[in-house]
């Protein structure tokens, strides 16, 4: 990552990632499901300064009018990453997904190497929770 490269993650939780993001002078665009993890992690982050665009949705589009972006980052498992959020990368742009179903999933890095490539990596197998659509209220 390079200084004010554009990133998009989605799955904002606690924001911490975010924080992390800004704290390394990214332009970060975050996206989280739950209405009561997103308001928290909006207050938390603004309260301490870190600036970031916050998005409550329930797809899996991720934000093509803000791209294209230099990273995407999903912080939940997915099985098949949407062909819409490879198209939201800049040529040289790299996407990171734990990739798989159920039970363990492989860490995935996506290059975008031209208009219509891509290379894939692995990065080891983990476990994270699956990433589900629609928006929780938290009430």
């Amino acid at each position: 990552m390079k200084k004010r490269d554009k990133i998009l993650e989605i799955g904002t939780g606690s924001g911490y990632q975010a924080a992390i993001l800004a704290e390394m002078g990214a332009k970060v665009y975050t996206i989280e499901r739950f209405r009561d993890l997103f308001l928290k992690a909006q207050r938390t982050l603004t309260s301490l300064g870190y600036s970031a665009d916050f998005f409550m949705v329930m797809d899996f589009e991720g934000k093509p009018q803000y791209g294209p972006f230099d990273s995407i980052l999903i912080t939940a498992a997915v099985s098949a990453v949407p062909d819409i959020l490879l198209h939201q990368l800049k040529t040289g742009g790299r996407l990171v997904v734990p990739l798989g179903g159920s039970g363990s999933q492989v860490m995935t890095v996506i290059e975008r190497t031209g208009p219509e490539s891509f290379e894939h990596s692995e990065h080891g197998n983990f476990i994270f929770v699956p990433m589900l659509k629609g928006t929780v209220n938290g009430k």
